[in-house]
C-alpha cells in the first residue's frame, strides 16, 4: 500500500473521511486532514505532517468528525468485475491517430464480430469495458449480443430493486447511453467506475436521473444490499461520449 492509499485508510479509521478509497490524494483528503488537525489541537495546514501520520497511526478515535453513523455498516468487499475494473484505473486513450493497445486487447479477447469491428479507441468503450470486466471474472455468465451499447446492458443478468456496490448502472443520454458500476452516491449523483469517462477508466458523477437500469449478473456472488453514501466531490459528466 502506498502513502497515499494508507493516508485515506488512517483518515476512514479516524472517521474524518467518507469518500472513495481510490488511493487518489485530492481536496477532499486535504479537508479531511483539516478536521483531524483541528480536533486533536493541531495547527490546522492540510499537510500530512509528522504530527499528524503519529495521531493517525493510533486508532481510530471515537469521535465522528465527518458526521457518519458510527453504527452504520462498514462498506463490503468488492465483488471480483470490480476489482478488475479499480485495477485499471489511468488506462486512457491515446490521442491522435494510434489507439491503446489494452483498449484494442479486450475486443480481441471477446473475439467474433466485436474483434474485427472494434479497432479504435475513439470508438465509445464504455459497453467495452464492462464485457471485459465481467467476461474475464465471470466467463460462465451472458454478455449483451451487442456489448459495446450501452444501452444493451439494461438487459443485462438481473435487475436490482436498487443499487449495491458492484451493481451495473446503466444511463441514457443525448444520441445513445453510458454503462458502469456502482461505487456509491452523493444526494443527486450516482458515483460510477466506468470506461471512457474522460477518455480514461475513472471514477465519475452521473445524474441519478439519468439511470435507465440497475442489473447484477446471474452468476456472481450474491449482491450486499445497502446503500453507500458519499459526498458531493468532484463535477457531474454529462456526456461520456
Amino acid at each position: 500500500m502506498n502513502f497515499d492509499a494508507w493516508l485515506i485508510s488512517r483518515l476512514r479509521a479516524h472517521g474524518a473521511y467518507s469518500g472513495v478509497s481510490d488511493g487518489a490524494y485530492g481536496r477532499a483528503v486535504i479537508e479531511a486532514i483539516k478536521r483531524v488537525q483541528q480536533a486533536e489541537g493541531l495547527k490546522v495546514t492540510g499537510l500530512a505532517d509528522d504530527e499528524t501520520v503519529a495521531v493517525l497511526r493510533q486508532t481510530g478515535n471515537s469521535r465522528d468528525l465527518f458526521g457518519n453513523d458510527p453504527t452504520a455498516p462498514s462498506i463490503p468487499a468488492e465483488p471480483s468485475w470490480m476489482r478488475e475494473a479499480r485495477r485499471l484505473l489511468g488506462i486512457r486513450e491515446v490521442s491522435g491517430p494510434k489507439s491503446n493497445p489494452v483498449i484494442l486487447s479486450w475486443a480481441k479477447a471477446l473475439g467474433g464480430w466485436v474483434a474485427s469491428f472494434y479497432k479504435d479507441d475513439d470508438t465509445a468503450w464504455c459497453g467495452l469495458f464492462m464485457a471485459h470486466c465481467f467476461g474475464l471474472t465471470l466467463p460462465g455468465e451472458p454478455l449483451p449480443s451487442n456489448p459495446l451499447s450501452a444501452l444493451a446492458w439494461a438487459q443485462f443478468g438481473q435487475g436490482l430493486r436498487e443499487p449495491a456496490l458492484g451493481a451495473l448502472l446503466v444511463f441514457s443520454r443525448e444520441g445513445g447511453g453510458h454503462v458502469g458500476l456502482y461505487v456509491g452516491e452523493d444526494a443527486e449523483s450516482y458515483h460510477v467506475l466506468g470506461g471512457n469517462q474522460s477518455n480514461s477508466v475513472s471514477i465519475t458523477r452521473v445524474a441519478k436521473a439519468r439511470c435507465v437500469g440497475i442489473r447484477w449478473p446471474k452468476t456472481g456472488e450474491s449482491a450486499v444490499a445497502g446503500r453507500i453514501r458519499l459526498q458531493p466531490n468532484g463535477e457531474v459528466s454529462h456526456n461520456e461520449a
